[in-house]
């Protein structure tokens, strides 16, 4: 019996338990519709949060380079993404603001990105010129006789021979010499037979005497050959010419016998004592270029010796074939180490001594109408600035505007940016394009710095060493190119992974300098056609980049 008892106790307490999970279930389901009734006010909340918010425009979904002030889907009907003021952080390819570019640390490390700060520094530049070794031209000096006359011997018959102030080159006759020392020789023995004539006699006779001597002169007659003619009142066939500096002999035209005739040069000897340095300076360095300068000549003869002078002259003419000017530099040659037509290189050190705001010559991109600077912002973050470029000197260009000091900018691989993010839009950015539905006039003034295009093709052959590739490739419709076979450089080493020659390739590039095209995306195998590639690079030459 007390087992029957305790069988009916359990059996009550289970249908009391069934019972009251039957009563609640029926008083939640109840109350459901008060508690679904306030999930639209959330909404309703969370929607007003979000147009709280400003809509800055609509981005491509796939993260190409294409914006919109409303909404629109792209080519695969896909919708364009709103962006809000401040951007998602938790999207990597969402730019914060309409000048800003985003790019993933994977991406950064990868491509090579480095960055420099924008730092006060005194703007010191070299400006080398190639030059020659000229002799003084204040020391070139001509023998050259003033009467008619035959060579009667020759003292001195080498050209290039080193002669000493006052040695015999050579001696002369001339009938109109002899005639001259004659003269001078009979009125100064007139004189001493006159001495005790009248005044008259003495005056006329003396005129004639100086007169036969300023001739004598007159033809570079030296003092000790009058003072001699004088002596012995004998007039001598012939007359010695000596050099008038110790030199050396550059020009010789007098031969053994040879008739000259008066102002005929017959030598020229150069005092090479001190030289020139005749260097060509570009046009773009000369406005920096002052008279009396320190600058330093270096000789490949001599690899060892640097030798100082000073900028003695500036030439007043531009050489219109080469775009140079000449400077002159004066030297002293001890020891006749430099020699007359030895090729010279000029190191001219100049720039001012106040520090200007400075950065790296490559962190600019110049596309001749535009220079920009990417200034990194934070990790993965970057914004384009047009700036406004000063003096340069070898490795840095001064900013006027457009960057301020401990800003970082791009240093390296800015120009693969564009090939890994929509610089294209954020240019179109600057300069107060109207918004972002402007970006694509923006791109269009941009393509000479941020153009990418794409092409399809076989591989060739592959140089690993130079890092460079050949391919023969279809029409590229962004440079109206035909299809031919060139090479390319590659971004990096990685990029020649599973490359082989003969594989058919599909391939983005851009221009890095004149003539110098790199490639920096490369995948296998071709992917569409290459009919429909070259139409989309026509219509958005950044369609290349859609992988990105």
């Amino acid at each position: 019996m007390k087992n029957i008892f305790v069988l009916i106790a359990a059996a009550v307490l289970i249908a009391a338990g069934i019972a009251g999970g039957y009563f609640l279930g029926k008083t939640r389901t109840a109350t459901a519709p008060a508690a679904d009734a306030s999930a639209p006010v959330a909404g309703a909340a969370l929607a007003s949060g979000a147009k709280a918010r400003k809509l800055l425009y609509y981005r491509n979904p796939m993260g190409l380079p294409d914006t919109s002030p409303v909404p629109k889907k792209d080519p695969m009907g896909m919708d364009y993404v709103p962006v809000f003021e401040g951007g998602d952080d938790s999207d990597e390819s969402t730019p914060g603001s309409a000048n800003e570019i985003k790019i993933s640390t994977e991406k950064i490390q990868k491509l090579g990105v480095r960055v420099a700060p924008a730092e006060l520094r005194p703007l010191e530049k070299i400006v080398r010129a190639v030059g020659r070794i000229e002799p003084d031209e204040k020391r070139l000096y001509a023998i050259a006789p003033k009467f008619e006359g035959y060579v009667e011997r020759l003292h001195v018959n080498v050209t290039g021979q080193v002669v000493a102030k006052g040695q015999p080159l050579f001696e002369v006759y001339s009938p109109e010499l002899v005639s001259a020392q004659r003269e001078y020789a009979i009125a100064a023995e007139g004189m001493q037979a006159l001495k005790n004539a009248g005044p008259e006699a003495q005056s006329g006779m003396k005129q004639l005497a100086e007169s036969s001597l300023i001739r004598l002169k007159n033809w570079d007659i030296s003092e000790e050959q009058v003072k001699s003619l004088a002596k012995s009142g004998e007039a001598k066939r012939t007359l010695t010419f000596r050099s008038p500096v110790t030199g050396i002999v550059t020009e010789k035209k007098a031969l053994q016998g040879m008739r000259f005739m008066p102002g005929e040069m017959l030598y020229q000897i150069a005092d090479l004592s001190a030289v020139w340095v005749i260097a060509d300076v570009f046009e773009q360095d000369i406005g920096q270029v002052k008279v009396g300068a320190k600058a330093r000549i270096r000789i490949n003869a001599y690899p060892d010796k640097v030798f100082d002078g000073r900028i003695a002259y500036v030439y007043p003419t531009l050489k219109a074939e080469t775009r140079t000017v000449s400077v002159r530099v004066e030297l002293t040659n001890p020891g006749g180490l430099l020699k007359p037509g030895m090729f010279a290189q000029m190191e001219l050190p100049v720039g001012a001594q106040d520090k200007v705001l400075t950065v790296p010559d490559s962190a600019v991109i110049d596309s001749g109408t535009r220079r920009i600077v990417l200034v990194q912002l934070r990790q993965g973050r970057f914004e384009p600035r047009e700036v406004k470029l000063g003096a340069r000197s070898d490795n840095y260009i001064e900013v006027l505007e457009g960057v301020r000091a401990g800003e970082q900018v791009v240093v390296a691989a800015n120009f693969l940016i564009d090939a890994e993010s929509n610089l294209k839009a954020a240019v179109g950015g600057l300069g107060g394009h109207a918004g972002h539905g402007s970006a694509a006039a923006g791109s269009q003034e941009v393509s000479s710095v941020a153009g990418g295009h794409h092409a399809e093709g076989k591989v060739d052959s592959i140089d690993a060493k130079a890092g460079s590739v050949s391919i023969s490739h279809g029409p590229v419709a962004s440079l109206k190119w035909p299809a031919m076979t060139m090479e390319f450089k590659l971004a990096n080493e990685a990029q020649l992974k599973d490359l082989k020659p003969g594989a058919a390739v599909s391939f983005d590039f851009v221009e890095r300098k004149p003539g110098e095209w790199v490639i920096t995306s490369i995948k296998p195998g071709v992917a569409g056609t290459s009919e429909g590639k070259a139409a989309s690079s026509a219509t958005n030459p950044s369609a290349a980049h859609a992988g990105h």
